[in-house]
């Protein structure tokens, strides 16, 4: 292993072709390719004006004021999911209005479907606690799992083909601590790795029923085929996989939602194949990622084609396994995203990119900005290279990122990038990071264009540019 100390304090324009060491710190068997010496000179400020056309296209939805009180009654608190529902039913069948819960625990023993014009408004005080038993999620509905399109167990809330709808109040909905749902992620291998194959051979959806017998768990709330939503203010508990999911959803804000959910999957937002998408504000402790952009899986996902565009995350506390994640699950495509004022906390990567052979799909204009990150093992970790389970030969494309304006406390590696040979990461650049400690610099494989612009870690100030063919790392 190659090991190089840049000068401090010094940029890279005094040294035409490599780094230049203080001191040798011992060899192995792998090869620096190139390290050159350019600048970053790409300015971000026309790309953060397209952030703020974006956010400013955002429509919110449009929903009648008339309020519809769920009834509170002994009857209704034991068995919440029918009264909930009639009114739901009963707002949208008028013409739509705010469907209010009011405080006390509601015992609800199946799914709650949204209807358009509808706002789901919770209380504060009010918990909506979701029963733990599979069969009252059936019959199976469409939805899509981990990428892939299936029949399946529905949602615990769950909105198909719906308009201007909204789930709002400081009340909280709880997918039960005590759910049978949540053992199941010891028993779904079977079952995710027949899904899979299905969606890469391209059977028809209406054969991939995956009901009872099997084990693919719902995600707490999921908008599948909607257009304006409103998510603000609800605390959600104890999510069976993932917690806020967005499928096939235009013109969607998720702000001040608390997500306190430390199971497996927990994700925070799933933004997956969605346009328009403002996510700030929001507090998230999770199991799993904090935010993650999402597009479909492999072959079902590159065939639909529906990309996840036009999506801006803002002042966002974030503490889970990975902070921020892209993938893997990215074959539509992902484009124009853009992350700011994020705070990341500690896990395994704050910034993680993820694919595999199987996937396909183009990842690009991507920035991000000022973040503050404490402690993770992988600052930004290029994960491309997840198991192949398919076999297939479709390498996805990341390029055009531009990450900014940095402070970070204390880092494993601080870049780590495995990209396929026919490939390579490209064209991402660094600039104006402040990182207080890190065990590791760079980590490369297949990597082109890897931009360094006044990156000071500890002591040392790091300007140039690294392109590698090969696995390469270079520590402090």
């Amino acid at each position: 292993m190659l090991r190089f100390i840049p000068d401090v304090d010094r940029s890279m324009s005094s040294y035409p072709s490599r780094f230049t060491h203080r001191r040798a710190l011992g060899w192995g068997a792998f090869i620096v390719t190139l390290l050159t010496c350019s600048y970053v000179s790409a300015s971000t400020d026309e790309d953060w004006k397209i952030a703020e056309q974006i956010v400013n296209q955002i429509q919110l939805p449009t929903i009648p004021n008339e309020k519809f009180v769920v009834d509170v009654s002994d009857t209704s608190l034991s068995a919440a999911r029918a009264p909930i529902q009639r009114v739901i039913d009963m707002a949208s069948a008028s013409g739509g209005g705010i469907v209010v819960v009011p405080k006390g625990t509601w015992q609800v023993d199946g799914p709650i479907r949204l209807k358009s014009k509808v706002n789901l408004h919770l209380e504060e005080g009010a918990t909506l606690l979701f029963s733990g038993d599979p069969s009252h999620y059936l019959p199976v509905v469409k939805t899509r799992w981990e990428g892939t399109e299936v029949f399946t167990y529905s949602p615990l809330i769950y909105a198909l083909n719906v308009e201007d709808v909204a789930i709002t109040g400081k009340g909280t909905i709880d997918g039960n601590a005590q759910s049978a749902f949540i053992g199941w992620y010891e028993k779904q291998n079977t079952d995710m790795h027949a899904l899979r194959k299905m969606g890469f051979d391209g059977v028809p959806v209406e054969k991939r029923q995956f009901g009872e017998g099997h084990y693919l768990r719902p995600p707490l709330i999921q908008f599948f085929h909607a257009k304006r939503v409103l998510l603000e203010d609800y605390t959600a508990l104890n999510s069976p996989f993932w917690v806020n999911h967005l499928v096939y959803t235009s013109h969607a804000t998720v702000r001040r939602v608390k997500v306190e959910s430390h199971l497996y999957n927990n994700d925070g937002l799933d933004i997956e194949s969605s346009q328009f998408v403002l996510a700030e504000d929001n507090h998230f402790r999770t199991g799993d990622d904090g935010i993650v952009i999402k597009s479909g899986r492999d072959a079902d996902g590159r065939n639909l084609g529906i990309p996840s565009t036009d999506i801006v995350a803002r002042n966002n506390d974030l503490g889970g396994e990975d902070g921020i994640g892209l993938g893997s699950e990215m074959s539509g495509g992902i484009k124009r995203v853009f992350f700011e004022n994020n705070v990341l906390h500690e896990g395994d990567s704050a910034y993680r990119f993820k694919s595999n052979l199987d996937r396909g799909g183009r990842v690009e204009m991507v920035r991000i900005r000022g973040s503050k990150v404490a402690s993770f093992k992988h600052l930004f970790w290029f994960q491309l290279n997840y198991p192949s389970n398919l076999h297939g030969n479709f390498p996805a494309t990341y390029t055009d990122i531009i990450i900014e304006d940095l402070t970070v406390e204390n880092v494993g590696t601080v870049l780590e990038i495995h990209a396929p040979d026919a490939v390579p990461v490209l064209n991402v650049k660094f600039k104006d990071i402040k990182i207080k400690e890190a065990e590791e610099i760079l980590i490369l494989e297949n990597a082109d264009d890897i931009s360094f612009e006044n990156v000071t870690i500890g002591e040392q100030v790091w300007n140039g540019t690294f392109s590698s063919l090969h696995i390469e790392s270079v520590t402090r």
